[in-house]
């Protein structure tokens, strides 16, 4: 199984709206190895990230991040070690328009 090492998704959602960050492709596994969250404001902002198996309905009981403060004009790296499976996917949400979501990791083919 070749593994691919990339940027698995990017995104700056809108405000307090949860987007899909990355979804696995079908008969494919990847591992997220970082998450990087930057706030683009002068003032403070806050986000979530949710994994949701196989796409399922969103619940709390996915975030692994929830209402975590990102720092004004500043950058949140998370190392997260998440291993996902085909039709997994990754949501993310801020309190505003101004914070962007960069996922990497590897995509198993």
């Amino acid at each position: 199984m070749p593994t691919e090492y990339r940027v698995l998704g990017q995104s700056i959602p809108a405000a307090n709206t949860l987007t899909t960050l990355y979804t696995v492709p079908t008969a494919k596994q990847a591992v997220c190895s970082t998450v990087a969250i930057c706030n683009q404001a002068a003032t403070a902002a806050s986000f979530g990230i949710a994994v949701r198996q196989a796409g399922a309905a969103q619940t709390t009981s996915q975030y692994i991040a929830m209402g975590t403060t990102v720092p004004a004009n500043d950058t949140v790296l998370l190392t997260i070690g998440v291993t996902l499976t085909a039709t997994d996917v990754v949501s993310v949400s801020a309190s505003t328009a101004t914070v962007s979501f960069n996922l990497f990791g590897s995509q198993i083919n």
